[in-house]
């Protein structure tokens, strides 16, 4: 035990909707030590249901505080795993995308003066000017118009930038506090991501915006690598530019371990600190897809993510660029209505028992008897559509309800025929050599995996070394980086893949038709404006 603590390891944080995990690998890319703080569960007093708190009009925010005391606590669980942090190497992250965080003035002096004799909740309780709109947040449509127009239309902003205008993107976020709130924005020393917002407590000061995540924001011209004049300036006045700083490639050491860290926690002054970045962006790290895979993440919201060698701007989904070199670019598809919705048909179908929901679909047929549906608990991102749910029979017909067994089928059949059909439209192809790679939280259920393996027609594996891509990429990350940036060579791994589902002979008779009648009923859902 003594020797193995002389190994060199890597730290990894995942900020994501619902909870904090950390992880530690070995220079071998083996899992030492995890650790996590659930938001609803461990810290109450925030209030929050499912790490958000909603309010009206579609607004959806995030205490900041929330984070910073659940890395508090994650640090002591980290600590009671057993984790000698004088081993670490280096340290990175991944967290939800989207999300804004707002300093107040004075700041960055605050995190260049923590005292480590206490917790970082207590000192910067006072340092941020408002709840941080995280990505479920929809209130931001009129924005979304007036960004568009200002940079020419959607076609022209999704060129520029990767993305059409979408609600949660942080443009148009700043947009609505510039325009709605201007005392804050005006008070505000720094805007961060999620990310760069965690990176700045392990940096002791204001860490830059990573590529890849800033390319999430509808402000980063994807081919310059510089943010849009003409988007800051629909977005917010001269002053906008300063208060986002310059972003960086995502492969950058952005400096050493502050010494809060040092002294509290036993850290070496030179542990160095990665550019933490989006979680989707961390996940296809993670995965290290291969040409000719797709990564699956079956988190809060589901995404359909792979690497691109040159940038392309589909009217569906984004194009961000890459974490890794070996990628210059990735396409994502990111639909909100993934596991969440998933829980609560569940709750409602059969109570919690994710058991019990699984025997309902093993009591029906591949392919529901015709039934089919479409489940919006949330305005959906792709299509752009309103909340609501929808279910027809064979015969086409809308329906008000049917039998539990078929609603269940029809729910997670109805998400996969979306998957493949937007993905489709993006110009994804899968052909004999291609397998769909699941991570995230419900890349467990096999009975899940296995209607995605039938709509695709396309064997599902998922990784053994870690579920949790995005958690399992950002130690990757830290590592890689840290290796390159030092030129010490590690001895890394591959990943192992496990099949978890093949597709039936018969999948792509059965599926085919309900994608096409899939293409047909979503066309008849409300689009949100």
């Amino acid at each position: 035990m003594i020797e193995e603590n002389k190994n060199k390891t890597f730290l990894g944080f995942d900020f994501s909707t619902q909870r904090l995990k950390a992880i530690v690998i070995s220079e071998d890319y083996k899992v030492i030590q995890e650790a996590d703080v659930e938001f609803d569960v461990d810290l109450p007093e925030f209030r929050t249901s499912g790490g958000v708190v909603k309010g009206e009009c579609g607004e959806v925010t995030a205490p900041p505080l929330l984070w910073v005391k659940a890395l508090d606590m994650v640090m002591d669980r980290l600590i009671v795993a057993g984790v000698d942090f004088s081993t670490i190497e280096a340290l990175s992250g991944a967290a939800q995308q989207h999300g804004s965080v707002w300093w107040a003035k004075g700041s960055e002096e605050r995190l260049k003066s923590l005292s480590s004799e206490d917790f970082l909740h207590s000192q910067l309780a006072s340092t941020f000017m408002a709840n941080s709109p995280v990505w479920m947040d929809s209130s931001t449509s009129a924005d979304c118009r007036a960004l568009e127009e200002a940079v020419g239309g959607p076609e022209e902003l999704a060129k520029i930038t990767g993305s059409r205008a979408y609600e949660r993107f942080t443009g148009a976020q700043i947009r609505k506090m510039f325009r709605t709130r201007p005392r804050t924005y005006s008070a505000t020393e720094r805007i961060s991501l999620v990310s760069s917002f965690a990176c700045s407590l392990f940096l002791g000061r204001y860490a830059p915006i990573d590529l890849a995540d800033g390319s999430g924001m509808n402000l980063l011209d994807i081919h310059t690598k510089k943010w849009c004049e003409q988007a800051l300036k629909a977005c917010g006045n001269e002053h906008l530019a300063t208060k986002l700083g310059s972003p960086v490639p995502s492969a950058t050491v952005v400096g050493n371990i502050s010494q809060y860290f040092v002294k509290r926690y036993g850290f070496t002054s030179d542990c160095a600190v990665i550019a933490f970045t989006g979680d989707n962006c961390s996940a296809l790290a993670g995965l290290r897809l291969r040409s000719g895979c797709v990564g699956l993440s079956l988190g809060t919201s589901d995404t359909l993510l792979l690497g691109l060698q040159e940038a392309r701007a589909p009217p569906a989904g984004h194009i961000l660029v890459g974490p890794t070199t070996d990628a210059p670019y990735m396409a994502l598809l990111c639909f909100s209505n993934g596991s969440l919705t998933r829980q609560n048909h569940r709750d409602r179908l059969v109570g919690t028992s994710w058991d019990a929901f699984n025997e309902l679909l093993r009591s029906t047929v591949r392919g529901n008897m015709g039934y089919m549906g479409i489940y919006y608990d949330t305005t959906e991102i792709v299509p752009r559509a309103v909340a609501g749910k929808w279910v027809w029979d064979s015969n086409g017909r809308s329906l008000d309800k049917c039998a539990p067994q078929f609603e269940a089928r029809a729910l997670l059949e109805g998400q996969a025929l979306a998957r493949r059909a937007h993905a489709e439209d993006m110009g994804f192809r899968l052909d004999s050599r291609s397998h769909l790679v699941a991570t995230g939280g419900a890349s467990v259920n096999k009975e899940l995996l296995q209607i995605f393996a039938d709509v695709f027609h396309t064997p599902v594996y998922v990784q053994e070394e870690h579920a949790n891509a995005a958690l399992l990429g950002a130690a990757i990350r830290a590592a890689e980086v840290w290796s390159a940036h030092t030129g010490t060579k590690l001895t890394g791994s591959e990943p192992t893949l496990s099949p978890v589902a093949n597709p039936y002979p018969d999948s792509e008779v059965i599926y085919t038709p309900m994608l096409q009648r899939y293409r047909q009923y979503v066309e008849t859902i409300p689009k949100l404006q």
